[in-house]
């Protein structure tokens, strides 16, 4: 008979799962997934460069917005300007215990004759409705601009029996400067001013200030295309001069500024755009001592509207 064989010596089969890895090896081999991009990792500059393009749009945004929406003339000179002048304003506000001048005096009669609301307000209130601007204790409140059209501007010209002198900007995109075209195209007989709808200046509390009152006379009108409005403006008669300092003509030899014309400028920098400056009739330079030196587009506005003026003022031979 064979033998028994010993206790313990036969190895049992153990039931139920196996020990393994629990599927962590496969996960390994899989790998991680792909590499997240430059801009989803915090520690990378790809992502702080993505934040800081995020805050300049949110900041663009809030800016259009609020050009769109009513905005402040803030500061005595302006105020009382604007209310001379009949600028549309909503409500007045003053500080609480100003100071008092014979400004602010006439400031709160005007505004009492036109019927405007008038709120008082803490000098942090101002602060914060005026953006931080100098208010001197006063702001006053205007809504949106109402923009004219270019037709409008030849149609005033008509109604004064006057030769149509327009103006038009071309990449402007300072307000205080497009405030001062304004003052200027007043001032010498002017009859209005155009500006592109995009990447351009409007008329906004800056523009009022600085045009001081001259907005209340002078229309500006808004196009979403500036070559085509002046297409249209060439087929109705009106001569299109860009001012550039590498002219065709210089400015004491234009023989265009008695007829119909519309003087574009454009910005400091860049100058007229190449679209812009081949839609122009003729391309006009302003004669200046040294070269290497440019004109402010406001004053090489209001250069050239004085000179169109003068000449439209010599007696006809």
């Amino acid at each position: 008979m064979p033998p028994k064989p010993r206790a313990g010596a036969v190895r049992k089969k153990k039931s139920g799962p196996k020990v393994g890895s629990g599927g962590q090896g496969k996960r390994k081999l899989a790998g991680k997934g792909p590499t997240p991009k430059a801009e989803d990792r915090t520690y990378h500059k790809a992502h702080k460069a993505l934040q800081e393009r995020r805050a300049r749009q949110a900041a663009q945004a809030k800016r259009k917005k609020k050009e769109r929406g009513a905005d402040v003339v803030a500061g005595r000179n302006s105020v009382l300007e604007a209310l001379r002048e009949g600028v549309p304003a909503t409500a007045l506000y003053v500080a609480h215990r100003i100071d008092s001048d014979d400004r602010v005096k006439e400031i709160i009669g005007l505004a009492a004759e036109r019927g405007i609301t008038m709120l008082e307000a803490s000098k942090p209130d101002l602060d914060r409705l005026t953006d931080d601007a100098i208010h001197q204790g006063v702001a006053l409140q205007v809504p949106p601009y109402e923009y004219a059209h270019p037709d409008d501007l030849l149609a005033r010209a008509a109604d004064e029996f006057e030769t149509p002198l327009l103006v038009a900007l071309d990449g402007i995109t300072d307000p205080r400067n497009l405030g001062a075209i304004v003052r200027s195209t007043a001032a010498f007989g002017g009859h209005g001013v155009i500006i592109p709808e995009r990447r351009a200046a409007a008329m906004t509390a800056s523009a009022w200030k600085t045009a001081a009152g001259a907005a209340a006379r002078i229309k500006v009108a808004q196009v979403t295309n500036l070559a085509r409005a002046l297409e249209d403006l060439k087929k109705q008669g009106v001569f299109v001069l860009g001012l550039d300092m590498d002219g065709d003509v210089e400015l004491p030899g234009l023989e265009l500024a008695t007829v119909p014309v519309c003087i574009v400028v454009g910005s400091e920098g860049k100058g007229l755009s190449r679209l812009i400056a081949d839609t122009c009739d003729q391309i006009v330079s302003i004669p200046i001592a040294a070269s290497t030196e440019s004109l402010n587009a406001g004053i090489a506005a209001a250069v050239t509207l004085y000179e169109v003026a003068r000449k439209r003022a010599e007696p006809a031979r």
